[in-house]
């Protein structure tokens, strides 16, 4: 048996190395910035919390406007009812929403990460409570430093109970989007939530708290997909926010009225204000890098001190590959962006559009489901014609109540018993159960084909049919 003993070497990488296979996070306290893109920001979030939280209370034929009605199993977008049955356009507005993504990112980067994700939205209105509640950023940084106090338990509670309300608020108004909203104010007031009811809003809301009051940019560094993938929708045309290294380096801080370009330096004075902005906490001087989610921030933070020491602005600005290392001018630049790869994801995506547009506008309001009675493959009826029976679910998809013929044709003399006229209400569904009468010489012995027709009385072009079997004795 071998008695060697590690060297000293080997007992000092097993002893003192400690192999750190997961980054220990750091809190990123972002100072607040303003300038063009900042306010385009706060347009964005405005507009997006309009959306999110008016919507649901808008009105349409006595209905909520917009609703996705999981139990009834409907989706109403204003005029149009969609049923279980309409799921292609369901993969139409995923076609819709990649091609569209594809395009926005292929032009200028995660520009819906920076500005309309969620995650982005809400972070950065509990950033604003956080700093009008706790200060700026040295004063937060100061505060979590700095010993437990009644200041201090005063502060840390009066934020979260802030960031609470508005995740209930929007937990609760999430819920609104899924169920009459009308009905769950009423049940919230008089405290008779149903338990699903409860629990979907609490749900919501824990994770409205958690990743834009705790995680923030853990979402975006480890959880988002999207950033993972960018990438491979980049090219050296991309617009994309990127640090000008000819011109900023080498960086270093001047003397007040001193000529740094005498001195050898570049415009960048390292003030670091750029990576204290930034949501994600990188430094945007080192390259582009999977976090930044292109929001702009060092964009304006850059600009302001540019202003301040007198140098020209857009060190840090919004340009491609390709522009900075071949000095494009905007006309250059704007031919680039309109490059054929761009010109193919536009073309694309409006083909899908108009399809998507046209097919819902010729869309049939009437649809038709026939289930044959299986218990009896045909009786005969006391004129000694042959009957077959058969379950009909009838839809009105539309929000008019509407009067329909039902009739038979593919045999001779084939009939519906009874008058066949239905009324349908509006966006309503029945189940109604026919018997088909013909002749036993009508057609062959055993299965024949048919078809049934459900026409809409007061307009002839409004018809739906499909096909079934009419069985006749052997």
């Amino acid at each position: 048996m071998s008695t060697d003993k590690p060297n000293q070497a080997e007992t000092a990488v097993s002893e003192d190395d400690t192999i750190q296979l997961y980054e220990k996070h750091k809190t990123v306290y972002v100072r607040a910035v303003k300038g063009w893109w900042a306010s385009w920001r706060w347009v964005f979030v405005a507009l997006t919390q309009l959306i999110f939280y008016s919507t649901i209370w808008l009105q349409w034929n006595g209905r909520q406007a917009v609703l996705f009605d999981i139990l009834e199993r409907k989706f109403y977008l204003f005029g149009l009812v969609l049923w279980p049955q309409d799921v292609i356009y369901l993969t139409l507005l995923l076609l819709i929403s990649a091609y569209s993504l594809f395009l926005f990112t292929a032009v200028a980067g995660r520009l819906f990460c920076g500005y309309a994700c969620p995650q982005t939205v809400y972070t950065e209105i509990f950033l604003w409570i956080e700093e009008q509640v706790e200060g700026s950023r040295a004063s937060r940084i100061k505060l979590d430093n700095g010993p437990f106090n009644a200041s201090k338990l005063l502060k840390k509670s009066l934020k979260h109970i802030i960031f609470l309300l508005i995740a209930l608020w929007s937990g609760w108004t999430l819920v609104g989007w899924f169920y009459p909203v009308r009905d769950l104010l009423a049940d919230t007031l008089s405290l008779n939530l149903g338990g699903w009811s409860l629990f979907w809003i609490l749900f919501y809301s824990s994770f409205f708290y958690m990743q834009a009051g705790f995680l923030r940019e853990q979402v975006c560094k480890y959880m988002c997909p999207y950033a993972r993938f960018q990438g491979v929708m980049y090219d050296p045309d991309t617009l994309v926010i990127t640090y000008d290294p000819k011109r900023g380096e080498p960086r270093g801080s001047r003397k007040k009225g001193q000529d740094h370009k005498v001195a050898g330096l570049g415009d960048c004075v390292d003030c670091s204000i750029c990576v204290q902005v930034c949501p994600t906490g990188i430094d945007i001087r080192n390259g582009l890098q999977y976090e930044c989610i292109g929001c702009g921030a060092c964009i304006d933070a850059c600009d302001d001190v540019m202003e301040k020491v007198h140098s020209p602005k857009g060190l840090v600005r919004y340009t491609s590959e390709n522009a900075l290392a071949q000095h494009y001018d905007m006309q250059a630049l704007l031919r680039h962006i309109f490059r054929p790869r761009i010109m193919l994801y536009t073309t694309v995506l409006w083909a899908i559009i108009i399809a998507t547009a046209v097919s819902l506008y010729l869309r049939n309001p009437l649809k038709l489901d026939i289930i044959r009675d299986r218990s009896v493959l045909f009786r005969e009826a006391q004129d000694g014609r042959i009957e077959n029976l058969y379950k009909l679910r009838i839809m009105n998809t539309s929000e008019h109540r509407r009067r329909v013929q039902i009739s038979a044709e593919g045999l001779p003399d084939l009939e519906v018993s009874g008058d066949g006229v239905v009324d349908m209400p509006p966006a309503a569904n029945k189940a109604i159960g026919i018997a088909l009468r013909g002749d036993a010489e009508a057609g062959k012995q055993g299965a024949n084909r048919v078809h049934l027709q459900v026409r809409d009385v007061d307009n002839n072009d409004v018809v739906v049919r499909e096909a079934t079997t009419f069985i006749l004795p052997r």
